[in-house]
């Protein structure tokens, strides 16, 4: 019983911290992009709205890396404390992806001080732009590192164990593990994806509220264009991931699908309730073919499912609620960015305005459905990964801390981050709203 607790305990501190930092990683990672986009565009076309665009998001980034700074140093000590087992096992494994995350931070955190206090300083403007690529490039580097020792925990490689024992340690094979190329690639896209929502709903909101300056047009059009990109990519980048849990981790995709039988035209099951005695299924929706087409790219293609596993290494089966949350809403996204695209070739055309109310509350919603679907993505990962925590080697049980005082942390832990999401929100709400974008162009005195 002080085992299960314990695992529990500890699970529920990582799961709050990496929820609550995932939200701050995905702004990081996704903001400096569309910085270093609006920039380069409002220098091309000498638009002022543009630059301004940049200006902005350049102050709520900081805010955001202050925070998932602070979030991600949390995760550091939780990996250490809570989970000796696996540092002491896999530690010395992916000690280059961990340092090499670090120093991309660094890379990132010396020239955002550089950008952000060069702005006018340059007599020709694109140098200052020049300064936002190395952002991205440590932003964007520095999700790769550290989602590849994620990816390390899903396909574990570089080494071997002899009685226990890490020997043959290649770090190089570990970073480069099978899971890390596709699971790379959906982390970015899905976070330009929700980052373009989010800045897309801010827009939306004012205009909405009927704030019809060019300025949130602009921004609104800026940012569901890149959404619909985003989105597209982000489809393309999840398809990927799926074909590779089809070969790779056939036990989460089963789960994830409540397909419990192997067998070829498999279907696919979406919504519904699960009875887990009898492993039947009320008021789903069956897809014919659909599985096998998404696992494996033909209708007649054989998926594996739960009953070549032990059913003590099922992943729990709940993680179906969060798949298909993840993909509808995935789905709410695409439809909105390629409606709102299309209706600003077709508004020339017909009366029918892209910023009418429907479409904007649309986007609205849009924003907080990102962040909700990129929860349930990291939900289903991490969960869909039980019961291990090292897929193969090592159990989640067999790594946990035998120390006392886990509850009480979790109590505390709740407070900071409920602490920090009210200071956070209030800062920004403060900052933004106390120099309105109209009030600061006309203190540069340009004349609309």
């Amino acid at each position: 019983m002080f085992a299960f607790d314990q695992v529990i305990a500890a699970r529920l501190l990582t799961s709050l911290t990496l929820g609550f930092h995932i939200i701050f990683a995905t702004m990081g990672v996704g903001i400096p992009l569309c910085i270093s986009l609006a920039e380069f565009v409002g220098l091309w076309k000498k638009d002022v709205h543009y630059l301004l665009l940049a200006r902005r998001w350049a102050r709520g980034y900081v805010i955001t890396v202050a925070v998932g700074v602070v979030t991600g140093t949390c995760i550091a000590l939780q990996l250490v404390f809570l989970w000796p087992g696996f540092m002491q096992l896999a530690g010395k494994v992916i000690g280059l992806p961990l340092f090499l995350e670090t120093f991309a931070f660094f890379f990132e955190a010396i020239f955002l001080g550089m950008y952000l206090y060069t702005w006018d300083r340059f007599q020709n403007p694109w140098l200052h732009w020049v300064l936002s690529v190395p952002i991205i490039m440590g932003a964007v580097g520095s999700a790769c590192f550290i989602t590849s020792v994620n990816a390390f925990m899903n396909t574990p490689q570089g080494f071997r164990l002899e009685n226990g024992v890490i020997t043959a340690i290649d770090p190089w094979q570990a970073m480069f593990n099978p899971a890390a190329p596709s699971k790379v690639a959906h982390v970015l896209s899905s976070a330009f994806l929700t980052v373009s929502f989010v800045l897309a709903a801010i827009a939306a909101y004012h205009l909405y509220r009927k704030k019809q300056h060019e300025y949130y047009q602009k921004a609104l059009g800026f940012t569901m264009l890149l959404a619909l990109v985003f989105s597209v990519l982000n489809t393309v980048m999840g398809d990927w991931s799926g074909k590779f849990l089809a070969e790779s981790q056939p036990e989460k995709l089963a789960a994830g699908e409540w397909h419990f039988h192997t067998g070829a035209r498999a279907k696919l099951i979406v919504g519904g309730i699960l009875h887990e005695d009898t492993l039947e299924t009320e008021y789903a929706l069956g897809i014919p073919l659909l599985l096998s087409i998404l696992a494996k790219g033909t209708p007649d293609a054989k998926v594996i499912g739960l009953d070549q596993f032990p059913r003590e290494l099922w992943p729990p089966l709940y993680v179906h609620y969060f798949f298909d949350l993840m993909v509808g809403l995935g789905a709410y996204l695409f439809v909105v960015s390629f409606l709102f695209v299309g209706l600003s070739f077709l508004q020339k055309l017909t009366r029918f305005s892209r910023y009418n109310r429907p479409v904007l509350a649309a986007i609205m919603a849009g924003g907080p459905f990102a962040v909700l679907a990129t929860e349930c993505g990291w939900i289903f990962a991490e969960v869909g990964r039980q019961p291990w925590i090292l897929r193969g080697v090592l159990r989640t049980g067999e790594a946990v801390t035998p120390a006392a005082y886990l509850p009480e942390m979790l109590v505390l832990f709740v407070l900071l981050y409920v602490f920090l999401a009210v200071l956070v929100t209030s800062v920004l709400v403060r900052l933004f709203r106390k120099t309105p974008p109209e009030v600061e162009l006309e203190a540069r005195k340009i004349i609309l």
